[in-house]
């Protein structure tokens, strides 16, 4: 398979005080969102240290024994975690993944102020609908398989939000759809990724691309990744930022319960194609 390199964009342009520089960052930001839907980011002000300690974290919640998670009801009674030592919820720093959390906020309304903006309308919209409720962070470990080939680690799919910041290890797996075709997305230990979503792509008129990506397993080493997912309120109308529309308008709510409806009904995710006009 292809291996690609994703645009990689140096988010200092954007605190440039040359206005000429800055703009070209927001171009760059823009044309990746429109031709990938994917993209690198360096200098975006999450410190290494806040990094690594959440990556010690993630590891350490993975690594205790299922039973114990279960018995004290960690994460909400999640089935998606896991320290070998951990017997309740207070051994976890969760001042780490809070700290860590906000930083992705920051982050991601950050970039989607700059893509609003891009397209003419004003950097702090995604703030007033995006809820701190309804966004999330999701932990990921894809434990070693020696059929990698044949498995999935998760399915092909598009995400439902207005976009994602990916913080993955250097094993490798992401693959994206480039051209009709699937390409391996080459690790970079120095930035993070950022990918559209179904939201955003409604807003932007198909401007901006949600694109379609999955994750296959390694057959040597397990991997991680860490997701955060900037969303709205579940009441929040999702409009087109332009005219003529070439969506209908829906609610974050109502367009969760159609992926869910549809994943139960058909065992996928359909994604935009039923709210088109």
């Amino acid at each position: 398979m292809d291996e690609c390199q994703l645009p990689l964009i140096d988010l200092s342009g954007l605190r440039n005080q040359d206005e000429g520089e800055r703009l070209a960052c927001v171009a760059a930001i823009a044309r990746a969102s429109s031709e990938w839907g994917f993209f690198q980011v360096v200098n975006h002000e999450i410190s290494n240290e806040l990094l690594v300690e959440m990556r010690r974290e993630q590891v350490k919640l993975f690594e205790t024994p299922f039973e114990r998670k279960a018995s004290c009801k960690l994460l909400n009674n999640s089935y998606r975690w896991g320290t070998p030592t951990a017997t309740c919820p207070r051994q976890f720093s969760w001042k780490v993944m809070e700290e860590f959390a906000a930083a992705m906020s920051k982050l991601a309304r950050l970039l989607a102020g700059v893509l609003a903006e891009n397209l003419g309308h004003r950097r702090g919209g995604f703030e007033d609908s995006c809820d701190a409720s309804t966004c999330f962070l999701r932990l990921n470990r894809y434990p070693a398989c020696p059929v990698s080939a044949d498995i999935f680690g998760l399915v092909p799919h598009t995400d439902s939000d207005f976009l994602t910041i990916l913080y993955q290890d250097q094993v490798g797996g992401l693959q994206l759809m480039k051209d009709s075709k699937w390409v391996a997305v080459k690790p970079n230990e120095d930035a993070l990724i950022v990918n559209i979503g179904d939201l955003l792509q409604a807003w932007s008129n198909d401007v901006y691309k949600s694109v379609e990506h999955k994750v296959m397993p390694n057959r040597k080493g397990e991997r991680y990744s860490i997701a955060y997912f900037l969303c709205p309120s579940y009441d929040s109308f999702i409009g087109s930022c332009r005219e003529p529309s070439i969506y209908r308008k829906f609610t974050f709510g109502e367009y969760r319960r159609q992926v869910q409806e549809d994943v139960k009904k058909l065992g996928h995710k359909v994604g935009l194609s039923p709210f088109l006009l």
